[in-house]
């Protein structure tokens, strides 16, 4: 590794940890504000239920834990068909501080982490901001597919709760970092 990139790498590493908190946050605000009843209702076509979401969500998270830092304890993994929303949010936070701690590791000075397996049939790359971008793209993708899958299942979201997942200097404090993003905290 470059000293260049390593250093891009140690300087990541304690704003990784707080947007990865963020980006959970969010998934948890959602889960939070759901209509009960929209959680397992069934949308129409082949399409995942809300509940199905939220626990792939936490499932892959488990396989990168278990893949990219098997020293870690692996979160059990959850089942579709029988989890609750406050199963899925216990989970979620579980899964989500494996990843926190996952992220500090690889981005760490001297880290003990250097490549982000993210499953076995996909190639596996060097650790940094890309490790962090999939992450969070993984997660954005499934985030927009619940908020659509509430307003076409009649159960839409109220605007503060929609509308709140972009507050990132709120979700920043949230996640104890009190001058917001790109400040240190």
């Amino acid at each position: 590794m470059t000293t260049r990139s390593h250093k891009v790498h140690t300087q990541l590493g304690p704003a990784a940890v707080r947007i990865f908190a963020a980006n959970d946050r969010m998934n948890q605000m959602l889960i939070e504000h759901l209509d009960p009843a929209a959680w397992k209702a069934k949308p129409p076509g082949k399409v995942r239920t809300i509940a199905a979401i939220f626990t792939h969500v936490h499932n892959v998270r488990c396989k990168w834990v278990r893949l990219t830092a098997p020293h870690l304890k692996v979160p059990l993994q959850l089942n579709r068909a029988q989890c609750t929303p406050e199963q899925a949010r216990t989970g979620l936070a579980e899964s989500a501080s494996r990843c926190v701690e996952m992220l500090s590791e690889a981005l760490a000075d001297n880290g003990r982490i250097e490549m982000f397996r993210r499953d076995g049939w996909a190639p596996s790359f060097p650790v940094g901001v890309e490790m962090l971008c999939y992450m969070l793209a993984h997660e954005a993708h499934h985030r927009g597919q619940v908020l659509m899958l509430t307003h076409q299942l009649g159960f839409p979201l109220p605007y503060e709760v929609a509308d709140g997942i972009w507050n990132w200097e709120k979700l920043w404090k949230e996640c104890g970092a009190p001058g917001g993003p790109g400040y240190d905290a």
